[in-house]
Protein backbone atom coordinates (compact mmCIF):
# COMPACT_ATOMS: atom_id res chain seq x y z
CA UNK A 1 0.00 0.00 0.00
CA UNK A 2 1.81 3.46 -0.96
CA UNK A 3 2.39 5.76 1.83
CA UNK A 4 -0.87 8.34 1.51
CA UNK A 5 -1.09 12.03 2.87
CA UNK A 6 -3.40 14.83 2.15
CA UNK A 7 -2.61 18.29 0.79
CA UNK A 8 -4.76 21.62 1.92
CA UNK A 9 -3.97 24.64 -0.83
CA UNK A 10 -4.53 28.13 0.61
CA UNK A 11 -3.98 31.56 -1.06
CA UNK A 12 -1.68 32.82 2.64
CA UNK A 13 -0.94 35.97 4.04
CA UNK A 14 1.87 37.56 5.58
CA UNK A 15 2.16 37.73 8.97
CA UNK A 16 3.50 41.73 8.97
CA UNK A 17 2.70 44.69 7.32
CA UNK A 18 6.07 44.97 6.51
CA UNK A 19 5.70 41.39 4.43
CA UNK A 20 3.32 43.25 2.18
CA UNK A 21 5.52 44.30 -0.46
CA UNK A 22 7.29 40.97 -1.01
CA UNK A 23 3.35 39.52 -0.53
CA UNK A 24 1.83 41.42 -2.98
CA UNK A 25 4.48 40.61 -5.84
CA UNK A 26 3.82 36.98 -4.90
CA UNK A 27 0.12 37.45 -5.59
CA UNK A 28 0.65 39.44 -9.09
CA UNK A 29 3.83 37.14 -10.10
CA UNK A 30 6.24 39.77 -10.08
CA UNK A 31 4.70 42.04 -11.96
CA UNK A 32 4.97 46.03 -10.54
CA UNK A 33 2.71 46.90 -8.30
CA UNK A 34 1.79 50.68 -8.49
CA UNK A 35 3.02 52.24 -4.79
CA UNK A 36 -0.48 53.55 -4.01
CA UNK A 37 -1.71 50.03 -4.18
CA UNK A 38 1.07 48.75 -1.96
CA UNK A 39 0.08 51.65 0.81
CA UNK A 40 -3.42 50.70 0.75
CA UNK A 41 -2.93 46.86 1.51
CA UNK A 42 -0.55 47.97 3.95
CA UNK A 43 -3.55 50.40 5.53
CA UNK A 44 -6.05 47.80 5.56
CA UNK A 45 -3.70 45.06 7.32
CA UNK A 46 -2.76 47.78 10.18
CA UNK A 47 -6.22 48.74 10.56
CA UNK A 48 -7.17 44.84 11.64
CA UNK A 49 -3.90 44.00 13.14
CA UNK A 50 -3.18 41.11 11.69
CA UNK A 51 -4.46 38.27 9.48
CA UNK A 52 -4.98 34.80 10.53
CA UNK A 53 -5.58 32.91 7.42
CA UNK A 54 -2.21 31.13 7.52
CA UNK A 55 -3.04 29.89 11.13
CA UNK A 56 -6.98 29.15 10.70
CA UNK A 57 -6.23 26.66 7.44
CA UNK A 58 -3.61 24.69 9.49
CA UNK A 59 -5.25 24.38 12.38
CA UNK A 60 -7.95 23.43 9.86
CA UNK A 61 -5.47 20.23 8.53
CA UNK A 62 -5.12 19.45 12.02
CA UNK A 63 -8.81 18.43 12.40
CA UNK A 64 -8.98 17.05 9.32
CA UNK A 65 -5.94 14.76 10.28
CA UNK A 66 -7.92 13.88 13.66
CA UNK A 67 -11.14 12.95 11.65
CA UNK A 68 -9.06 10.85 9.60
CA UNK A 69 -7.47 9.22 12.03
CA UNK A 70 -10.50 8.69 14.68
CA UNK A 71 -12.16 6.79 11.66
CA UNK A 72 -9.21 4.55 11.62
CA UNK A 73 -7.34 5.93 8.42
CA UNK A 74 -4.69 7.39 9.83
CA UNK A 75 -3.10 9.96 7.44
CA UNK A 76 -0.85 12.94 7.62
CA UNK A 77 -2.26 16.19 6.53
CA UNK A 78 -0.16 19.02 4.78
CA UNK A 79 -0.87 22.57 4.32
CA UNK A 80 0.38 24.37 1.46
CA UNK A 81 0.19 28.24 0.45
CA UNK A 82 0.44 29.69 -2.74
CA UNK A 83 1.31 33.54 -1.83
CA UNK A 84 3.28 32.82 1.44
CA UNK A 85 5.27 30.27 3.52
CA UNK A 86 4.68 27.76 3.63
CA UNK A 87 5.02 28.05 -0.10
CA UNK A 88 3.26 24.90 -1.51
CA UNK A 89 6.68 24.27 -3.63
CA UNK A 90 8.40 23.38 -0.32
CA UNK A 91 5.88 21.56 0.72
CA UNK A 92 5.64 19.41 -2.20
CA UNK A 93 8.77 18.84 -1.83
CA UNK A 94 8.67 17.93 1.97
CA UNK A 95 5.75 15.36 1.28
CA UNK A 96 8.31 13.61 -0.81
CA UNK A 97 11.04 13.94 1.08
CA UNK A 98 8.53 12.06 3.85
CA UNK A 99 8.31 9.41 1.52
CA UNK A 100 4.93 10.28 0.80
CA UNK A 101 3.55 8.70 -2.50
CA UNK A 102 0.24 9.67 -3.05
CA UNK A 103 -2.01 13.00 -1.97
CA UNK A 104 -5.34 13.64 -2.31
CA UNK A 105 -5.05 17.61 -2.86
CA UNK A 106 -7.93 20.15 -1.74
CA UNK A 107 -8.27 23.71 -2.38
CA UNK A 108 -9.66 25.73 0.17
CA UNK A 109 -11.39 27.30 -2.06
CA UNK A 110 -14.65 25.35 -2.87
CA UNK A 111 -15.89 27.01 -6.17
CA UNK A 112 -13.67 26.51 -8.97
CA UNK A 113 -12.05 28.56 -11.21
CA UNK A 114 -9.48 27.58 -13.98
CA UNK A 115 -7.31 30.91 -13.88
CA UNK A 116 -7.39 30.49 -10.01
CA UNK A 117 -8.25 26.90 -8.22
CA UNK A 118 -6.43 26.56 -11.79
CA UNK A 119 -3.09 28.10 -10.65
CA UNK A 120 -2.91 26.12 -7.18
CA UNK A 121 -3.16 22.71 -9.40
CA UNK A 122 -0.38 23.73 -11.49
CA UNK A 123 1.80 24.52 -8.37
CA UNK A 124 1.39 21.26 -6.84
CA UNK A 125 2.24 19.02 -10.18
CA UNK A 126 5.26 21.19 -10.94
CA UNK A 127 6.83 19.74 -8.02
CA UNK A 128 4.77 16.42 -8.05
CA UNK A 129 7.82 13.97 -9.87
CA UNK A 130 6.48 10.74 -8.96
CA UNK A 131 4.07 12.02 -6.60
CA UNK A 132 0.74 10.90 -7.44
CA UNK A 133 -2.20 13.22 -6.65
CA UNK A 134 -6.03 13.67 -6.63
CA UNK A 135 -6.75 17.01 -7.05
CA UNK A 136 -10.58 18.16 -6.11
CA UNK A 137 -11.32 20.24 -8.91
CA UNK A 138 -14.39 22.00 -7.12
CA UNK A 139 -16.89 21.29 -4.12
CA UNK A 140 -18.88 24.10 -4.27
CA UNK A 141 -22.15 21.71 -4.02
CA UNK A 142 -20.75 19.83 -1.29
CA UNK A 143 -24.03 19.46 1.06
CA UNK A 144 -21.62 19.64 3.70
CA UNK A 145 -20.47 23.04 2.91
CA UNK A 146 -23.89 24.49 2.68
CA UNK A 147 -24.89 23.15 5.52
CA UNK A 148 -21.57 24.62 7.14
CA UNK A 149 -22.76 28.07 6.18
CA UNK A 150 -26.36 27.76 7.09
CA UNK A 151 -25.24 27.11 10.81
CA UNK A 152 -23.91 30.29 11.02
CA UNK A 153 -26.10 32.04 9.27
CA UNK A 154 -29.43 30.55 11.15
CA UNK A 155 -28.46 32.20 14.47
CA UNK A 156 -27.45 35.48 13.72
CA UNK A 157 -30.11 35.74 10.95
CA UNK A 158 -33.12 34.74 14.58
CA UNK A 159 -30.94 37.72 16.59
CA UNK A 160 -31.51 40.40 13.91
CA UNK A 161 -34.84 39.09 13.17
CA UNK A 162 -35.69 39.50 16.89
CA UNK A 163 -34.54 42.92 17.17
CA UNK A 164 -35.71 44.06 14.37
CA UNK A 165 -39.32 42.80 14.55
CA UNK A 166 -39.42 41.37 10.84
CA UNK A 167 -37.36 39.29 8.95
CA UNK A 168 -33.96 40.48 7.75
CA UNK A 169 -32.56 39.82 4.33
CA UNK A 170 -29.44 38.24 3.23
CA UNK A 171 -26.92 39.56 1.04
CA UNK A 172 -24.29 36.95 0.09
CA UNK A 173 -20.72 37.59 -1.68
CA UNK A 174 -17.87 36.04 -2.95
CA UNK A 175 -14.60 37.61 -4.47
CA UNK A 176 -14.55 38.78 -7.64
CA UNK A 177 -12.26 37.95 -10.22
CA UNK A 178 -10.63 39.60 -13.58
CA UNK A 179 -13.27 39.36 -16.34
CA UNK A 180 -10.45 38.18 -18.48
CA UNK A 181 -10.39 35.17 -16.08
CA UNK A 182 -13.73 34.15 -16.36
CA UNK A 183 -14.72 34.94 -19.74
CA UNK A 184 -13.08 34.07 -23.04
CA UNK A 185 -12.26 36.49 -26.20
CA UNK A 186 -15.04 36.82 -28.39
CA UNK A 187 -14.84 34.49 -31.40
CA UNK A 188 -13.35 36.44 -34.82
CA UNK A 189 -16.05 36.64 -37.70
CA UNK A 190 -15.18 34.90 -40.78
CA UNK A 191 -17.94 36.17 -42.61
CA UNK A 192 -17.79 39.07 -45.78
CA UNK A 193 -17.00 42.31 -44.11
CA UNK A 194 -20.57 44.28 -43.40
CA UNK A 195 -22.51 40.86 -43.08
CA UNK A 196 -24.56 39.39 -40.07
CA UNK A 197 -23.14 36.07 -39.01
CA UNK A 198 -24.34 33.89 -36.57
CA UNK A 199 -22.81 34.04 -33.33
CA UNK A 200 -20.51 31.29 -31.77
CA UNK A 201 -20.65 29.70 -28.25
CA UNK A 202 -17.68 31.43 -26.56
CA UNK A 203 -15.14 28.76 -25.67
CA UNK A 204 -11.63 28.56 -24.34
CA UNK A 205 -9.07 27.59 -26.52
CA UNK A 206 -9.33 23.15 -26.84
CA UNK A 207 -13.18 23.49 -27.05
CA UNK A 208 -13.65 24.20 -23.38
CA UNK A 209 -16.63 25.57 -21.94
CA UNK A 210 -17.31 28.68 -19.94
CA UNK A 211 -15.39 29.14 -16.81
CA UNK A 212 -17.21 27.71 -14.30
CA UNK A 213 -16.95 30.06 -11.39
CA UNK A 214 -19.04 32.80 -11.15
CA UNK A 215 -22.18 30.08 -11.94
CA UNK A 216 -20.78 27.86 -8.63
CA UNK A 217 -20.64 30.63 -6.45
CA UNK A 218 -24.21 31.37 -6.75
CA UNK A 219 -25.03 27.64 -6.87
CA UNK A 220 -23.31 27.73 -2.92
CA UNK A 221 -25.25 30.96 -2.19
CA UNK A 222 -29.03 28.62 -3.87
CA UNK A 223 -27.85 26.23 -1.82
CA UNK A 224 -27.57 27.99 2.11
CA UNK A 225 -30.55 30.01 1.02
CA UNK A 226 -32.37 26.62 0.69
CA UNK A 227 -31.42 25.57 4.13
CA UNK A 228 -32.69 28.66 5.48
CA UNK A 229 -36.15 28.88 4.58
CA UNK A 230 -36.43 32.01 7.06
CA UNK A 231 -34.44 34.03 4.38
CA UNK A 232 -37.35 36.10 3.22
CA UNK A 233 -35.19 37.62 0.71
CA UNK A 234 -31.55 37.51 -0.33
CA UNK A 235 -29.32 38.68 -2.93
CA UNK A 236 -25.67 37.94 -4.34
CA UNK A 237 -22.50 39.73 -5.18
CA UNK A 238 -19.13 39.70 -6.15
CA UNK A 239 -16.29 41.65 -3.41
CA UNK A 240 -13.07 43.01 -3.50
CA UNK A 241 -12.48 43.66 -7.09
CA UNK A 242 -8.70 44.47 -7.13
CA UNK A 243 -6.74 47.21 -8.70
CA UNK A 244 -5.17 45.58 -12.02
CA UNK A 245 -6.41 46.67 -15.12
CA UNK A 246 -9.96 46.06 -16.48
CA UNK A 247 -13.12 44.77 -15.52
CA UNK A 248 -13.60 42.43 -12.56
CA UNK A 249 -16.68 40.45 -12.24
CA UNK A 250 -19.91 41.72 -10.64
CA UNK A 251 -22.26 43.16 -9.37
CA UNK A 252 -20.12 44.85 -6.62
CA UNK A 253 -21.10 44.84 -3.05
CA UNK A 254 -21.20 48.78 -3.01
CA UNK A 255 -23.51 49.58 -5.96
CA UNK A 256 -25.65 46.36 -4.31
CA UNK A 257 -25.92 47.97 -1.04
CA UNK A 258 -27.42 51.16 -3.17
CA UNK A 259 -30.05 49.06 -4.84
CA UNK A 260 -30.86 47.41 -0.78
CA UNK A 261 -31.25 50.83 0.39
CA UNK A 262 -33.23 51.87 -1.99
CA UNK A 263 -35.69 49.22 -2.00
CA UNK A 264 -36.11 50.51 2.31
CA UNK A 265 -33.99 47.93 3.52
CA UNK A 266 -32.80 49.13 7.00
CA UNK A 267 -30.49 46.10 8.46
CA UNK A 268 -28.69 43.35 6.60
CA UNK A 269 -26.95 40.16 6.93
CA UNK A 270 -24.15 39.46 4.55
CA UNK A 271 -22.35 36.35 4.44
CA UNK A 272 -19.29 35.50 2.12
CA UNK A 273 -20.22 32.17 0.90
CA UNK A 274 -16.64 31.63 -1.32
CA UNK A 275 -14.47 32.13 2.06
CA UNK A 276 -13.61 29.38 4.54
CA UNK A 277 -11.98 31.43 7.10
CA UNK A 278 -11.16 34.47 8.42
CA UNK A 279 -8.67 36.98 6.40
CA UNK A 280 -8.44 40.67 5.24
CA UNK A 281 -11.34 40.17 2.99
CA UNK A 282 -13.44 39.61 5.69
CA UNK A 283 -12.35 41.56 8.37
CA UNK A 284 -11.26 45.00 6.40
CA UNK A 285 -13.70 44.71 3.20
CA UNK A 286 -17.03 43.52 5.09
CA UNK A 287 -16.61 44.33 8.55
CA UNK A 288 -14.88 47.98 8.36
CA UNK A 289 -15.28 48.84 4.58
CA UNK A 290 -18.70 47.61 3.43
CA UNK A 291 -20.17 48.38 6.78
CA UNK A 292 -19.03 51.63 6.27
CA UNK A 293 -20.33 51.60 2.82
CA UNK A 294 -24.02 50.29 4.33
CA UNK A 295 -23.85 52.77 7.26
CA UNK A 296 -23.55 56.19 4.75
CA UNK A 297 -26.93 54.11 3.24
CA UNK A 298 -28.84 54.00 6.48
CA UNK A 299 -28.17 50.50 6.40
CA UNK A 300 -27.30 48.02 9.69
CA UNK A 301 -24.93 45.30 8.31
CA UNK A 302 -23.77 42.44 10.80
CA UNK A 303 -22.28 39.23 9.32
CA UNK A 304 -22.57 35.31 10.91
CA UNK A 305 -19.10 34.39 12.54
CA UNK A 306 -16.79 32.98 9.70
CA UNK A 307 -16.72 29.20 9.54
CA UNK A 308 -12.82 29.02 10.48
CA UNK A 309 -12.67 25.39 12.74
CA UNK A 310 -16.23 24.67 12.18
CA UNK A 311 -17.47 20.94 12.61
CA UNK A 312 -19.50 20.54 9.99
CA UNK A 313 -16.26 22.38 7.67
CA UNK A 314 -14.02 19.76 8.86
CA UNK A 315 -16.50 17.22 8.20
CA UNK A 316 -16.93 18.42 4.53
CA UNK A 317 -13.37 18.42 3.63
CA UNK A 318 -12.59 15.13 5.81
CA UNK A 319 -14.37 13.92 3.28
CA UNK A 320 -13.48 14.84 -0.03
CA UNK A 321 -9.87 13.66 1.63
CA UNK A 322 -11.86 9.92 2.00
CA UNK A 323 -13.04 10.26 -1.54
CA UNK A 324 -9.40 11.24 -2.92
CA UNK A 325 -7.62 8.76 -1.05
CA UNK A 326 -9.73 6.16 -2.03
CA UNK A 327 -9.88 6.78 -6.04
CA UNK A 328 -5.96 7.05 -5.62
CA UNK A 329 -6.59 3.36 -4.13
CA UNK A 330 -8.31 2.16 -6.19
CA UNK A 331 -6.51 3.54 -9.69
CA UNK A 332 -3.46 1.38 -7.70
CA UNK A 333 -5.94 -1.83 -8.15
CA UNK A 334 -6.64 -1.17 -11.83
CA UNK A 335 -2.79 -0.62 -12.88
CA UNK A 336 -0.90 -2.88 -14.84
CA UNK A 337 2.05 -5.18 -12.96
CA UNK A 338 5.21 -5.51 -14.15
Amino acid sequence: MPNQAVLLLAHGTPETVEQIPEYLRNVVSGRPMPQQVVEEIQHRYAQIGRSPLTEITLEQGRLVEAELAASGQPVPVYVGMRNWRPYIPDVVRRMRSDGIEEAAVICMAPQNSRTSVGLYRRAVEAEAGGLRIHFTEAWAQHPLLAEAFAERLRPALSKLSMEAGAPVPVLFTAHSVPTRTVEPPAPVSSGPAGTASRPEPRLWPGGQGPDPYALETRHTAELVAKRVPEISRWWFAFQSQGASGGPWIGPTVEETLESIAADGVKILLLQPIGFLCDHVEILYDIDILFRGVALKLGIRLERPESLNTSPTLIGAVTDLARTGLAQLTRDNAVQPKG
